[in-house]
């Protein structure tokens, strides 16, 4: 399992209402999402996440436990998100729909070409290797499969 991306720098304790905010969840629009996720920060950085990794300080996803959070990164066409540590409900909602994660420290440059390699844990910046927190070969085989829903179908 791979991602690779320019970077978006993003400080620590990023929340799931940065994220997306609970005005937008009165829809189930994930286009909606896509279009407002973070727009709290930054009224023009949705525009700019298609094909990005994200790389963010301690706590990425901390607050509410909204799925939301997690599926409007996708949507909006982020390729992972690597951060030193995760809230534990965000880390599993973005594992379970097939969204990236990457335990590391790591420089973030924005607009650097950032590369992971989940299987054989490390992340690539400008040449060098940092290694990240290995992930479950369950973990690896759900994000491969697209998320936790098609894992399991492909199983049947």
């Amino acid at each position: 399992m791979k991602m690779e991306g320019a970077a978006i720098c993003m400080g620590p304790d990023i929340d799931t209402d940065q994220i997306i905010a609970g005005r937008y969840l009165r829809t189930k629009d994930r286009r909606i999402w896509a279009e407002h996720v973070f727009e709290d920060l930054d009224l023009n950085l949705a525009s700019r996440l298609a094909g990005t990794v994200i790389i963010a300080g301690k706590n990425f996803g901390c607050g509410s436990s909204r799925e939301q959070a997690a599926v409007a990164l996708k949507a909006a066409g982020v390729q992972g998100v690597i951060a030193p540590s995760f809230a534990r409900i965000f880390f599993r909602n973005a594992i379970n729909i097939g969204l990236p994660l990457a335990e590391c420290v790591c420089p973030c440059v924005e607009g650097q070409i950032v590369r992971a390699d989940l299987k054989h844990g490390f992340v690539e910046v400008n040449g060098k290797q940092y290694r990240i927190r290995p992930l479950s070969h369950r973990m690896i085989a759900i994000l491969e499969a697209g998320g936790l829903v098609e894992f399991w179908r492909a199983r049947q």
